[in-house]
């Protein structure tokens, strides 16, 4: 890659450049700053948590940990991810907008950092081994999503509701999948217990809903035996995380499409209609939040309920599998998670335009001006910590303590991401992706 710097300036034609920091929108950095700290609240069990690990107290009040896992359910599961996926999508047009005013083309150089955006999300992964990993797909839906850049806003929203209707039936289609082979497993079961001969068929019933229990409802041995994993070394955890997570990049990734996609569509719709640009009035945004509230809050909170008294343990999640065909509660959950992140997005942006906290507002920027390296930290601390080849404490807290670990990632990102900032173009990440990108190296230190 060539060398440059901010000196090199040509008068014969446009360089092409990533955003500078006076071009930067600081209101999206602030939202990005809070989706990418909230997304580490819905990782962290994934990184220190067994297997069933919450059926001890979700259905226990008198436990913190069943408070702890409810208000991060209503509040923060699902928004955080929508969060981030609209905020991408208001990116796209941030990368776009200064270079097509030029007269130059940014297709050619969005597509090439979607690309980088794959393969980063393959090294984490599969090297740095979190299978919950969202680069790769960001990457790919990302060049999906550019395609509509210049839709009209009124069209892009409609892919919300779209979306959510697609993905029942899609989620259903899974669901009923499952459950055909659940059903003629307990058949071939009984035939067994009764002491008939099984026919080549019904092994195979068998061994097929032994693949599933591997995979989406592991038996206690099973989660035994993934709890031991973990705590292994890192060619033993690095098995069993590739394997799932080429699972979830290659056989599940069509599942993953239509949501963050529907999302970044709503993210560019937002951005230009100045929603996410603090560019509307106070009132608008408190009538966008209390409508938000009154209608999701209700809807998460009956939710919460429903599960609570249906699925307290996987025993009754399956036999509600038996008896129910199509789960119709299911229909909740975009629907909430639409209306209650708008409505934290609205009192995000009252509190900005109002100057108050400022300074907090300012470190929140700063974390997400540099979320790409602070989403890989996130990783790469959580991995050290808590898998077997680092420090080994998967399956050792209970579920209210492992966000203490949470917390001090928090305070850590919000006290480095300003200091770095004030000496350093981008984060390390960034500027590596952007280098890529341009396929130049781009000025990294500030002038003192």
């Amino acid at each position: 890659m060539e060398s440059t710097t901010t000196a090199e300036v040509t008068n014969s034609a446009p360089i092409l450049a990533p955003v500078s920091e006076t071009d930067r929108i600081q209101s999206v950095d602030v939202l990005r700053g809070i989706a990418l700290l909230g997304i580490l609240l819905m990782n962290i069990p994934g990184f220190s948590m067994p297997n069933y690990y919450s059926e001890t107290f979700r259905s226990n009040p008198e436990d913190i940990n069943f408070w702890v896992r409810t208000v991060i359910i209503v509040f923060f599961e699902g928004k955080m991810r929508a969060l981030f996926s609209m905020v991408f999508g208001a990116g796209i047009l941030l990368f776009i907008s200064k270079k097509e005013k030029t007269g130059t083309s940014a297709t050619l150089l969005f597509y090439r950092r979607m690309a980088w955006l794959v393969i980063f999300g393959l090294i984490h992964a599969h090297i740095i081994l979190w299978d919950g990993d969202i680069l790769y797909s960001y990457g790919l839906i990302g060049m999906i999503a550019f395609l509509f850049r210049n839709a009209a806003p009124k069209y892009l929203v409609w892919g919300v509701p779209i979306v959510a209707i697609i993905g029942f039936f899609t989620s259903t289609q899974f669901y009923q999948e499952i459950r055909t082979k659940r059903l003629d497993y307990i058949a071939v079961t009984a035939d067994k217990k009764a002491g008939k001969t099984l026919t080549a068929a019904q092994q195979k019933v068998l061994t097929d809903w032994r693949e599933i229990e591997k995979e989406f409802i592991p038996n206690k041995q099973d989660a035994a035996e993934n709890t031991r994993i973990m705590k292994s070394d890192y060619k033993t955890v690095a098995a069993k995380i590739r394997k799932e997570a080429w699972k979830g990049q290659t056989t599940y990734f069509l599942y993953q499409i239509s949501d963050p996609l529907a999302l970044m569509l709503l993210g560019i719709a937002l951005f230009k209609w100045g929603f996410l640009t603090c560019k509307w009035s106070r009132k608008q945004y408190l009538k966008v939040a209390l409508v938000g509230y009154g209608i999701g809050l209700p809807l998460v909170l009956y939710d919460s309920y429903y599960a609570f008294y249906n699925f307290p343990n996987m025993a009754t999640s399956l036999a509600h599998m038996d008896s129910h065909p199509i789960v119709w509660i299911d229909l909740i959950y975009p629907a909430q998670r639409i209306f209650l992140v708008m409505a934290h997005v609205s009192v995000i942006l009252i509190l900005y335009k109002s100057g108050y906290i400022k300074s907090f507002l300012n470190r929140l920027a700063a974390v997400g001006q540099m979320a790409f390296t602070n989403y890989i930290t996130h990783s790469l601390i959580c991995t050290l910590f808590f898998y077997g080849y680092g420090l080994n404490k998967f399956a050792t807290f209970e579920y209210y303590q492992i966000f203490f670990v949470v917390f001090a990632i928090w305070i850590f990102q919000l006290i480095i991401s300003p200091i770095w900032l004030r000496n350093f173009y981008f984060g390390p990440l960034e500027w590596l992706w952007r280098s890529l990108t341009y396929w130049k190296l781009q000025p990294m230190k500030k002038p003192v």
